[in-house]
C-alpha cells in the first residue's frame, strides 16, 4: 500500500455507502432472511417473536416464504410481527443485512450487492474457493456466525447447538440401542438387577458434557476420553457421580469401545492436520447392534468408518454396528434451535444498527471481528486465504485506518 493515502485506502476497502455509514450514528436496516433449500436444514436465524422486537427497534424485515415452516413458524406468524413476506430469494438479496443458517447457494452467491452484509455458517470442510471469490468480487462483508466470539473468548452459538447436540445424541442412541433391526434390543438405562448400557463419549467439550449430562440422567455408566486434563477435571468436578475419564490412550480407548453399546463421537475438529479418528479395528470390535453417533461428520468425522447420512436415511450399519452420522442433529430440534439463533442474532442486529452499521460495530466487538472472513470485498481469514490462495489482511489494521 506504499504511496497511498489514508483516503486512498480508505476508498479501497470500503464503497462509498459504507462510508458514510460511518459516521452515522444510529440507523434503520434493512434485515432479509433467506429459506433453506436443503431438505436437511430445517432452522432459521430469526423468529417471529424476534423480529417484532426488531420492527419495533425500526428495522425493516424481509422474509422469504416458508422461511419459517419447518421450524413450526408459518409465514403469517411473521407478517403478524411486522415482516414483509416475499416469494424469491431475488427480493431478500436486496437487503443490507441477509441471514442464512446454512452457506449461499450459486444463485444466492451471484445476487450478493455491493457493500452487503453476509452472516452464515461457513462450513470450513465443505467450502470452496467459488464462494469466497464471489463474496469478493462483489466487495461485500462476510461473517461466519460459528466463528463468532463472547467476552469470555468462547463461541456463543457453537456453544448452544452443542448443548442441543449432546442431548439429542443420547436420545438417539437410546433409540437405535433398543430397535429390533439396527440395535440390540437393549434399555440404555437398564431396571434393577439389570446393568444398563456402557456409553464412552470421546471428547469433553460442550458437546460431550452435555451427552454426558444426558445419558447418566437416563441410567447409563459413562466413560469419556479427551487429551485436555482440564475439560476432563472439569467434567469431573461437574458431576457427582464418579465418572470414568481417560486421555486419548489407544490401549484404553480400544477396550472401552469393545465393551461399549454406544459410543458419541464429540471432538471439534477444527483443525484438519489435528484430527483425531477412531480406526476401523475398534468399530470392527464391537458388539453386534452397538451404536455410534459421530458428532464430527461436517468437519470429517471422528470414526474411520463414517460417512455422512441425511434425515431420511439417517443410519447405516458397518460391521453389525450402527452409525448415525447426520452433520447438522440440531435440526432435528428445530424450533429449540431457531430460538437458540434468534436470542443472539436479534441483539445483535439492533446492535449494529445502534452503531450506525457495521463498521462502526466492528470496531467495538473484538469478539464479532473474530467471525468476519471477508470485509468489503477483502480476505481477511488467513486460513481461507492460504487455502484458496487469495491475499489476506488483517481485520484489525483495515479498521484502524478507518478511525
Amino acid at each position: 500500500m506504499s504511496g497511498l493515502g489514508i483516503q486512498d485506502i480508505t476508498s479501497e476497502i470500503l464503497p462509498m455507502e459504507e462510508m458514510l455509514a460511518i459516521t452515522n450514528k444510529k440507523s434503520s436496516l434493512k434485515i432479509g432472511v433467506l429459506a433453506e433449500y436443503d431438505s436437511d436444514e430445517k432452522r432459521v436465524c430469526l423468529t417471529p417473536e424476534s423480529v417484532g422486537h426488531l420492527v419495533e427497534n425500526g428495522h425493516q424485515l424481509v422474509v422469504q416464504s416458508k422461511a419459517g415452516e419447518k421450524s413450526g413458524y408459518k409465514d403469517l406468524l411473521f407478517s403478524e410481527q411486522g415482516a414483509v413476506i416475499v416469494d424469491s430469494f431475488e427480493e431478500v438479496m436486496l437487503c443490507d443485512i441477509v441471514l442464512k443458517v446454512s452457506r449461499l447457494n450459486e444463485a444466492e452467491l451471484q445476487s450478493i450487492r455491493k457493500g452487503q452484509l453476509i452472516i452464515t455458517s461457513l462450513q470450513y470442510f465443505s467450502l470452496s474457493q467459488n464462494d469466497i471469490r464471489l463474496i469478493s468480487q462483489k466487495k461485500a462483508t462476510a461473517i461466519s456466525f460459528e466463528d463468532i466470539m463472547d467476552n469470555a473468548q468462547a463461541f456463543p452459538l457453537i456453544r448452544s447447538m452443542s448443548e442441543i447436540v449432546g442431548v439429542v445424541a443420547v436420545q438417539i442412541a437410546a433409540y437405535y440401542l433398543s430397535h429390533s433391526k439396527y440395535g440390540n434390543a437393549t434399555l440404555l438405562g437398564g431396571i434393577p438387577g439389570v446393568s444398563p448400557a456402557e456409553v464412552v463419549v470421546i471428547g469433553a467439550g460442550a458437546v460431550g458434557e452435555y451427552a454426558v449430562r444426558t445419558a447418566l440422567g437416563m441410567g447409563a455408566l459413562v466413560k469419556v476420553f479427551d487429551n485436555s486434563i482440564y475439560k476432563l477435571r472439569r467434567l469431573q468436578n461437574y458431576f457427582s457421580e464418579n465418572i470414568p475419564t481417560s486421555t486419548l490412550q489407544p490401549k484404553s480407548l480400544a477396550q472401552a469401545i469393545k465393551n461399549a453399546d454406544v459410543v458419541i463421537g464429540a471432538i471439534r475438529q477444527s483443525d484438519i492436520s489435528s484430527r483425531f479418528r477412531v480406526p476401523e479395528y475398534m468399530v470392527e470390535s464391537m458388539k453386534s447392534g452397538s451404536v455410534i453417533v459421530d458428532l464430527s461428520i461436517d468437519q470429517g468425522g471422528v470414526f474411520e468408518t463414517s460417512k455422512p447420512t441425511n434425515h431420511q436415511n439417517p443410519v447405516f450399519q458397518k460391521h453389525r454396528v450402527t452409525h448415525y452420522c447426520i452433520p447438522n442433529m440440531a435440526s432435528m430440534v428445530s424450533s429449540t434451535a431457531s430460538q437458540a439463533f434468534s436470542h443472539f442474532f436479534a441483539p445483535l442486529l439492533i446492535k449494529i444498527g445502534e452503531s450506525g452499521g457495521i463498521s462502526n460495530y466492528l470496531k467495538k466487538d473484538k469478539g464479532l471481528r473474530n467471525g468476519v472472513y471477508v470485509y468489503n470485498g477483502v480476505v481477511t481469514n488467513a486460513y481461507i486465504g492460504k487455502t484458496f490462495g487469495f491475499s489476506y489482511r488483517d481485520l484489525d489494521l483495515l479498521l484502524a485506518i478507518l478511525q
